[in-house]
């Protein structure tokens, strides 16, 4: 009996396929060496694979190296990834060289771009038809650029962008609400007033998921809360379940004009997956302003939605034009990275699997999803807005599929 265990055993043995690295015939997937360097944006403390996602990637047979440190402003040591099976490395040029993919949270900044090589899987937020400069880097890379924010679902919800969408949109009432103090620049005034004093009123520009979120805070803070969108379906849905203090309005240059002269407080949440935000409010327009009212952008990663928007950071948050104060800081989820990393891995780890398992190519072609994330590919734009922000060419991402 004995004798015939250990024969059925062997059998088993042999056909149960193995994910170690020296046997690579019988693996199921290919082996891939994944990057996490540490984000360098400033006081940008999120960390793009946690030690759980680390222990996943590394049990399904992949090499993890977490550059020294990058977990720390989340709240994660270096032993906690050593724990998980990850390799610490100190050299982020080392890191970069040999990862065939690399994760991070944040675009590339200037500093990585010669750290870009043509084949690397970059998996992040791009937003690149808010930065030409970005864009011709990671062209002349030629390396394969996933972008977070374009991973869209068939109802064309965007999975990865929602956790930071909600962090973002209820960061943008809190902070909002800060800015409204006379010591920050604004008018001086308590979010939701007092017995005898009315509440700010606050206008929410969108009534997608930043918009939703930062209305559901204001609301919840006392605040008279308005949302507008040009989706009247939307509109009517939100005038079901938000709180009695939200109010629905059409957007339209003409009624957002109507509101400015008796706003405090301006939340821009509009966005157009992988291509610009449309300015809602111009320069001309803020003179119906009162001084000290607060314009909160958080489109700012696309560009903005207000004409006079221009990116800030944790560092210096604010800046003032005729009078009103904007807060345009461009990577808004930063500020809390313990939730804000949680939230993003929650959700990127089991596409930054089927990348790491499968190879970029084979992982695109068996989910539509993730293909809606390929921007550019070997020199090549194969997102049509990103092309269309700097009049570039672009092909089919077929084209690179194939």
């Amino acid at each position: 009996m004995k004798k015939i265990l250990r024969k059925f055993r062997s059998v088993f043995l042999i056909k149960i396929p193995t994910l170690d690295s020296s046997l690579n015939s019988k693996k199921i997937f290919q082996i891939m060496i994944v990057g996490v360097p540490k984000e360098i944006k400033t006081h940008e403390n999120r960390v793009a694979l946690q030690p759980g996602g680390a222990l996943q990637l590394i049990r399904n047979g992949h090499k993890v190296y977490i550059q020294k440190g990058a977990g720390l402003g989340s709240g994660f040591t270096d032993e906690a990834y050593v724990e998980a099976g990850a390799t610490i490395l100190e050299d982020v040029e080392q890191l970069w060289k040999i990862s065939e993919m690399i994760m991070k949270v944040k675009e590339p900044i200037a500093e990585e771009y010669p750290r870009m090589r043509e084949g690397q899987v970059l998996f992040t937020y791009f937003h690149f038809a808010a930065d030409e400069a970005l864009t011709k880097a990671v062209i002349k890379s030629k390396c394969i650029a996933i972008a977070y924010e374009t991973v869209e679902k068939a109802d064309g919800s965007l999975p990865l962008l929602i956790p930071m969408s909600e962090v973002a949109g209820r960061m943008a009432a809190q902070e909002g609400a800060v800015y409204l103090e006379k010591p920050k620049g604004g008018r001086g005034m308590l979010m939701g007033g007092i017995p005898g004093v009315q509440p700010a009123k606050v206008l929410v520009l969108g009534g997608g998921i930043v918009g939703v979120n930062a209305a559901k805070i204001a609301a919840g803070m006392g605040a008279d809360t308005t949302i507008m969108d040009i989706n009247m379906p939307r509109l009517r849905y939100l005038d079901d379940v938000m709180p009695k203090n939200v109010h629905t309005f059409f957007s339209s240059e003409a009624n957002i004009r109507a509101l400015l002269p008796s706003i405090d407080l301006i939340i821009g949440a509009v966005l157009k997956p992988g291509a610009k935000a449309p300015h809602l409010i111009t320069k001309e327009m803020l003179k119906e302003m009162r001084p000290g009212t607060v314009l909160v952008d958080v489109a700012i990663d696309q560009g903005g939605c207000f004409e006079t928007s221009k990116p800030t950071t944790h560092k210096d948050p604010v800046y003032m034009v005729e009078d009103v104060v904007h807060y345009c800081v461009a990577n808004m989820p930063g500020a809390v990275p313990y939730t804000s990393t949680l939230g993003l891995t929650n959700v990127t780890l089991p596409y930054a699997t089927a990348l790491a398992n499968k190879g970029w190519k084979k992982a695109l072609k068996e989910d539509p999803e993730l293909k809606m994330g390929l921007n550019i590919a070997n020199g090549t734009i194969v997102y049509d807005d990103v092309a269309e922000a700097f009049g570039m060419e672009w092909e089919s991402v077929e084209t690179v599929l194939n």
